[in-house]
């Protein structure tokens, strides 16, 4: 079974991953292309790092996001979580079931925060 974890705000995909304030989680059966369940769970406070192991700790192993800086990359990938960035946006279960079937497409960009904050937040600095 694949966990993929994605970033809401207000119900929606959030193209920002530090701006979420939920987290959509999907079950899915990589053999068969299924989901077999979906959660949404309200985020932590976001204070560094929390993400990354609030997110594992509810076991995904897939993050799906639009924008996140390479700190967070890495820390995810520390804990063994793969991350896609990139994600133009669409509806949740969408975007989950695109990435299931591998027709998910993406820009590759890690950060997209773009007027909200410098990426010097993210360690480019």
């Amino acid at each position: 079974m694949t966990r993929i974890a994605i970033p809401l705000n207000g119900g929606q995909f959030s193209s920002h991953f530090g701006g979420a304030d939920a987290f959509f989680f999907v079950d899915a059966d990589p053999d068969s292309g299924k989901i077999l369940k979906t959660e949404v769970h309200e985020a932590p406070p976001h204070e560094q790092g929390a993400f990354p192991r609030w997110v594992r700790s509810h076991g995904a192993t897939v993050v799906l996001a639009g924008g996140m800086g390479p700190r967070a990359v890495q820390m995810f990938e520390s804990f063994g979580v793969r991350v896609v960035t990139g994600v133009a946006g669409g509806e949740p279960q969408a975007i989950a079931g695109a990435f299931i079937s591998g027709t998910l497409e993406t820009s590759g960009e890690q950060c997209s925060g773009g007027h909200l904050h410098g990426c010097g937040d993210h360690g480019h600095g």
